[in-house]
């Protein structure tokens, strides 16, 4: 990865802003993690990446642009960052998964960075999704979910046999054994 594996970047404290809400502005996330304005690419990899850092989700579940005097709400079609880079070492309760998202972020999966597993509409398939942070998450790529399909161990919980996989101490469960073994298709 290209920092140190698990070293978060410094970033601007967006979560403790409360600026006055200025309306919305023609910026989407598609779901393939590109960045449009008024319904074009944004070409400029360091624009995204600021943009990035002042990125943040409300309770209301709506995506803001966050500076210290203005709140502007942006469109996300799915997650707004992808991970496009996985690193998994060590084995069992042992695991540790490291993911680096397309604007530069490097998170360890764990319980400060949870990952979950969504069903796709559609076609039943797997998205894995890890929370970056303040309610910001990304969906591994798919690429990434086969990889780590790959590290996917059984665990019970509840009673209930689960497929899912472990990392900083804790089992991310992605969906029932018995559904695993009936060949769910991992998307």
């Amino acid at each position: 990865m290209s920092r140190a594996q698990g070293q978060e970047r410094s970033l601007p404290p967006v979560e403790a802003w409360n600026p006055p809400f200025c309306g919305d502005l023609d910026i989407r996330i598609t779901r393939d993690g590109r960045w449009h304005y008024l319904g074009s690419p944004i070409g400029r990899e360091s624009l995204v990446r600021l943009f990035s850092t002042v990125l943040r989700k409300d309770e209301d579940g709506k995506h803001y642009l966050v500076t210290p005097v203005e709140k502007i709400g942006i469109k996300v079609d799915d997650a707004p960052f992808l991970a496009v880079e996985l690193h998994v070492s060590g084995e069992g309760e042992g695991t540790l998964v490291t993911c680096r998202t397309n604007v530069g972020d490097v998170v360890e999966v764990g319980p400060r960075h949870p990952m979950r597993f969504a069903t796709e509409e559609g076609t039943g398939g797997l998205k894995p999704y890890v929370l970056v942070r303040g309610g910001l998450e990304a969906l591994l790529t798919r690429p990434l979910l086969h990889q780590i399909a790959d590290h996917f161990e059984e665990c019970e919980i509840d009673g209930l046999p689960m497929v899912g996989i472990w990392s900083g101490g804790t089992f991310f469960p992605a969906l029932p054994a018995a559904e695993a073994r009936d060949g769910t298709e991992v998307e």
